[in-house]
């Protein structure tokens, strides 16, 4: 049966309603100076909990045959009343001169509360858009412009930023954060206030996970399970082969993004003990933390990590480095070594029911592997060497150099965080990190770039040609011809949208170097967010082109083709071959 068909008048109730809380929380957290109607707050606030929590009862007991209904508003009525208790609980313990004066001063407890129960709600409307609309890549594609543009208009409230923001710095502020790219054309740590910061970092985590992960995630926990259409979509969207795991897959990918993300905003809050500099330590490390491992290069010092107080502190780099690697391999690689390790030290500790492991450790998992060591060490080593006179000459130790030089590395492969100037690199080491941020980080991942694989195949192609062989052979495993035509498919629409881009840019801004803009173009198309320093002098033209480059970068043209083409023009017959000459 259709939703549509299912959609009962309580529903459209509970939807305005949900539309006024909307409307109500962006007005509340948005605009400072509705602080001066705390008397229509307090009323406004308590009648929206309320009559929530009457309709979803009203849905609990009308449709107890509707088990998908039933769970739903079960989960929306223990949310609301959970919250109540808190703030009763928060006004008791705080309470002042008046009820009325402890409310208001409490009462962001409901406020954030509600403000999650809503994005539970906008899972469901989601659900029901897979219902009517399927199309794995426009759904993808569509996610991240609704996510972009949903934080550009965030960004442009009053309370996000010190001193007032443009549409068009707005707009490039979301979707650098959507897209996990860390290109920013304000000051993100004085320009944006707390709250300003807090929606820019709740708009790289999801884009770093995806919209619809998230979602998906919060929908299967809270309803009864998943459809077939939702499961599909993100087997497609997960390259995940059971079609019967894949949701399990999606909570898995949550959980264990969020528990290495806690682990190290831990570390990055104990590496900040003796630093003063930062006034919310907690936040400070939270947010380091999350861009860390979504491969963001979003920082609240003014420098980066360049700041005087943190180019020195090698724990805290050590620390930003492990995030950004586990974020760049992605939870299927991590997934499938923790799988090696588990079945290895089983075996040690088992004689007799010994589980054979020479099959764990998949062909993707290796050349991702291989890859990603073979560009961190090589870009390593690379550093130490052109930068010996620049970057370097500041760190005194052997250690220090060797991890601002590993640092670099690893950074250009789509963080973007800096440790060093980067106006201070060398040509050959500008030209390198060019070369490491094309390539960027593995599929299925938070990071950008053509990826690993996509370098790999092309690569291993070349000594397949010279070979004179048909098929890519690795060990015992013959690659998959559709892959290698889709690895060069990627490099050849990565080339041409960087070389367009590259030409625009150029054109609108000739004031700037080749090299210089080359970098900025290459950094925006791989979400890698280093710069030479130009990004916030680009003319209004310029900043579009970096938007639409760094828009396409994460969503992958590629992918967006294939939604839009995939139905076109396709045939169940076959020309006669003709061979085309190439020398």
């Amino acid at each position: 049966m259709s939703p549509w068909k299912r959609t009962s008048p309580t529903d459209i109730v509970v939807w305005f309603l949900d539309l006024g809380l909307l409307a109500f929380l962006v007005f509340d957290f948005g605009f400072e100076n509705f602080k001066d109607f705390r008397q229509y707050k307090l009323i406004v606030l308590p009648s929206l909990l309320l009559a929530l929590i009457a309709f979803n009862f009203y849905k609990y007991h009308t449709y107890k045959r509707d088990k998908e209904v039933t769970r739903s508003s079960r989960i929306s009525l223990l949310i609301l009343l959970l919250l109540i208790v808190l703030e009763v609980i928060m006004i008791l313990a705080n309470y002042e001169t008046s009820l009325v004066e402890t409310f208001f001063n409490a009462r962001y407890v409901i406020e954030y509360g509600l403000l999650f129960y809503f994005f539970i709600r906008l899972t469901f409307l989601l659900r029901i858009i897979y219902s009517l609309y399927f199309n794995p890549a426009i759904l993808f594609v569509g996610s991240f412009a609704i996510i972009a543009l949903a934080g550009t208009f965030l960004l442009l409230l009053p309370s996000a930023t010190t001193h007032g923001i443009t549409f068009t710095d707005a707009l490039f502020t979301a979707t650098s954060a959507t897209a996990v790219t860390g290109l920013i054309v304000v000051d993100t740590a004085k320009d944006f206030t707390p709250f300003g910061q807090t929606i820019i970092m709740i708009l790289f985590q999801i884009g770093g996970l995806g919209m619809l992960t998230f979602t998906s995630f919060f929908a299967y926990f809270f309803k009864s399970g998943a459809s077939f259409k939702e499961s599909l979509y993100m087997k497609d969207i997960l390259g995940h082969e059971k079609l019967n795991s894949v949701m399990r897959t999606v909570m898995q990918i949550v959980a264990f993004s969020i528990i290495l993300e806690a682990i190290g905003a831990f570390f990055i809050y104990h590496s900040l003990a003796h630093i003063d500099s930062f006034k919310s330590r907690g936040f400070f490390a939270v947010f380091h933390a999350i861009s860390a491992y979504c491969n963001a290069g979003f920082s609240l010092a003014s420098d980066g990590l360049y700041d005087t107080g943190l180019r020195f502190n090698y724990y805290m780099q050590w620390v930003v480095m492990a995030l950004i690697v586990f974020g760049g391999l992605g939870y299927h690689i991590a997934y499938n070594i923790i799988q090696y390790f588990r079945k290895f030290v089983s075996n040690l500790f088992s004689k007799n029911d010994r589980v054979f492991i020479s099959r764990v450790i998949n062909l993707n998992t290796k050349i991702v592997l291989y890859t990603t060591i073979i560009l961190i060490v090589g870009g390593a080593v690379f550093f130490l060497f052109s930068e010996q006179q620049t970057n370097l000459l500041q760190h005194e130790t052997a250690f220090g150099k060797f991890t601002t030089a590993m640092f670099s590395s690893v950074t250009s492969r789509t963080a973007g965080f800096n440790t060093v100037d980067m106006s201070n690199f060398t040509i050959p080491g500008i030209l390198f990190m060019i070369f490491l941020m094309w390539v960027g980080a593995s599929p299925a991942s938070t990071g950008g770039g053509i990826k690993t694989t996509t370098f790999a195949l092309a690569t291993l192609n070349i000594f397949a040609i010279a070979r004179d062989k048909k098929y890519i052979e690795i060990g015992t495993r013959r690659i998959a011809t559709e892959a290698v035509h889709r690895a060069f498919a990627i490099i050849s629409i990565s080339l041409a949208s960087i070389g367009t881009g590259i030409l625009l840019v150029l054109i609108f801004n000739p004031e700037f170097s080749l090299i210089q803009i080359a970098f900025e173009v290459f950094s925006a198309f791989s979400t890698v967010g280093l710069s030479l320093g130009i990004t916030s002098q680009l003319s209004e033209y310029s900043k579009y082109v970096i938007i639409f480059l760094m828009f396409f970068g994460r969503i992958g043209l590629l992918n967006l083709m294939i939604g839009l083409l995939k139905s076109v023009g396709r045939t169940e017959y076959t020309y006669p071959e003709e061979n085309i000459l190439i020398n």
